[in-house]
Order: C-alpha cells, then structure tokens, then sequence
C-alpha cells in the first residue's frame, strides 16, 4: 500500500517537473508562428504593391475627362484592359473618329501597333468640319487614310514630351506639341482636351479639332 503511494507522488512529481518545458515548447511554436517577415520579404512586399504616390502625375487630365464613363469598358480602367481602337470604341464621345477608322481599314492596324501616341479628334471636333467635307474625305479612302495615320505618333508620349515637341507621324508628316500642366495644344490648332488617357498600347490625348496633314 505503502509502495503503491509512493509510486504515485513520483509520477504527479515528475509530471509536474515536464509540464513547464512542454509549456515552454508551445509557446515556442506561437512565437515562429507570429514572428514578423525578414526585412527581405517586406521589401519584396513594398515592391509588389507600389504606393499611389507613383502614379502622381500619371493619371488622365482636361476638362473633357469628366465625360469619359466612370464605370465599365468605356471608362479610364476598361480602356487600358484594351488595344486602341478597341478603347476608342468604348468611348461614346469618339464615336465618328470610330467610324472613320473603320471606314479606313485601319483598326486592325491601330490595335496591333506597339507603344503609339494617337491624337483623338472628338465627335465635336468632327463635326468642325463642314459636312459636305467630311463625306467627301469619308468617301476617299486614300485621303482618309492619310489624315487618320497623321493623328499617331510611333511612341508613346508622356505630357511632359508635349511641352515643346515635334513627332514624326505614321503619315510621315509631322505634329507639333506645345504647353504645360494640364494645357496643351497640338499644331497651334488643336487644344488637348483629356489628356494621357492609357490603353493596352498607347497614349491617347483626345483633341478638339482635327489635325490635317501638311
């Protein structure tokens, strides 16, 4: 009985003796659990998920601007998911400047064009353009063909490059940029009216009048 006594104090003993290491052990297993990320990975963090503070400067501008879509393929996000004539066809107010391209053959040739600038001529800007003009030009593929191709540019082109600028078109022609900030205009003609718009492989800046070959 004695004996049986004994044998149990040194088992209650010796448990109480283990049971501060095993303890110890989990609360080991927590802390790894909960330990924060090696310098290495927060960097690798920051750099995958940059800050707005690196778009500043790189968004849309113009007064225009507040009539592109807020939501949808038209609006600023849709647009860039798409290649240019695509995104332009998305967007109501360059509905006529769709159409010409259209008229032209030219919209496989825009979407498959790598890192172009296209100048945009709204419907307004169009409409300009006295209408026995426009069907006339519309109706002459050649002709079409070359005002359309002196609206782009063979890069992409930052507004910072419009303030004192001359390119050379996809017509081989050339357009002249001037201005600052938000306010640019294009051959002394034609002003920027929403600016540094992004699609899939280029930079639209959408013009209120259209620009005409020299």
């Amino acid at each position: 009985m004695n004996s049986m006594k004994f044998r149990r104090t040194a088992i209650a003993v010796a448990a109480a003796a283990l049971l501060p290491f095993s303890l110890a052990a989990c609360s080991d297993s927590g802390d790894t659990k909960a330990a924060p990320p090696a310098a290495g990975d927060e960097a690798k963090t920051g750099a995958s998920n940059p800050t707005g503070d690196s778009m500043t400067g790189d968004q849309p501008f113009g007064a225009a601007c507040a009539g592109v879509p807020k939501e949808g393929a038209g609006s600023f996000d849709g647009m860039a998911k798409d290649p240019v004539a695509t995104a332009a066809s998305n967007n109501p107010a360059l509905s006529t400047l769709v159409s010409a391209v259209k008229q032209a053959g030219l919209v496989d040739t825009l979407n498959n064009a790598k890192d172009i600038t296209v100048f945009a001529p709204t419907n307004d800007a169009f409409a300009k353009i006295p209408k026995a003009d426009l069907d006339k030009v519309l109706a002459d593929k050649a002709t079409l063909t070359k005002i359309l191709t002196y609206h782009v540019v063979g890069q992409k082109l930052t507004p910072k490059q419009l303030e004192n600028g001359s390119f050379e078109t996809l017509q081989k022609g050339m357009v002249n940029t001037a201005g600052s900030g938000e306010s640019y205009k294009v051959n002394d003609t034609s002003n920027v009216v929403c600016g540094n718009v992004k699609t899939a492989n280029a930079n639209v800046y959408i013009v209120d009048t259209v620009l005409m070959p020299k």
